[in-house]
């Protein structure tokens, strides 16, 4: 199989999860909130035509509800989110895989048929992106782990984008952009999505 997605996340534990959500609705909720949205990413992966992997940020757990016959299971490593981004790319690329996605677990629009079509798109470009309302983005999609997108970022801010994009712009790389998406980070991201999470 030459496809790989790749899925960011964090153990759904009270206080750990969603901690500027938190400030907003107080642990309980955002971890209610963060339980919803990894069930959501997992629904839209589940039957994607490709190889999933889930990285985790603080320890595998073989009983969650990524099926281990389903998801290969991976621990992250890095020192911040653009090294483990990075390192999860070079882990999968090493393995021989061509095309490799990373998603996160936070965008409740996401749909399976955005992952399909960024899978496509890599058939002719060399990088895709779905950039989100608040500066960064939801899903990164490459043939080749590009160094320089993952270093020099100001991660979780309204920069992420603008500054992926100008790296691209500066290797010259064929690229195509998806339709921009909300992810959730605070109650202003949460409030529309309220009655579906």
């Amino acid at each position: 199989m030459q496809k790989a997605i790749i899925v960011f996340v964090r153990n759904p534990v009270l206080g750990k999860v969603k901690t500027r959500l938190a400030k907003g609705i107080g642990d309980v909720q955002a971890l209610q909130v963060y339980t919803s949205l990894l069930k959501k990413t997992h629904k839209v992966i589940k039957d994607t035509d490709a190889e999933k992997f889930v990285f985790y940020a603080d320890g595998i757990n073989n009983n969650d509800l990524w099926e281990n016959d389903l998801f290969h299971k991976v621990q992250q490593t890095g020192n911040d989110l653009g090294e483990r981004m990075y390192n999860a790319f070079t882990y999968l690329f090493d393995k021989g895989y061509s095309k490799v996605l990373i998603i996160g677990s936070d965008c409740p629009a996401l749909e399976t048929e955005i992952v399909e079509e960024a899978f496509l798109t890599l058939n002719s470009a060399e990088v895709v992106i779905g950039p989100t309302f608040d500066g960064g983005y939801y899903l990164l999609g490459l043939k080749k782990a590009f160094a320089c997108l993952f270093t020099n970022k100001q991660w979780s801010t309204e920069t992420v984008y603008q500054d992926t994009m100008q790296n691209i712009s500066e290797l010259n790389l064929s690229y195509a952009v998806l339709k921009q998406l909300s992810d959730i980070d605070t109650i202003e991201d949460w409030l529309p999505f309220k009655d579906l999470l």
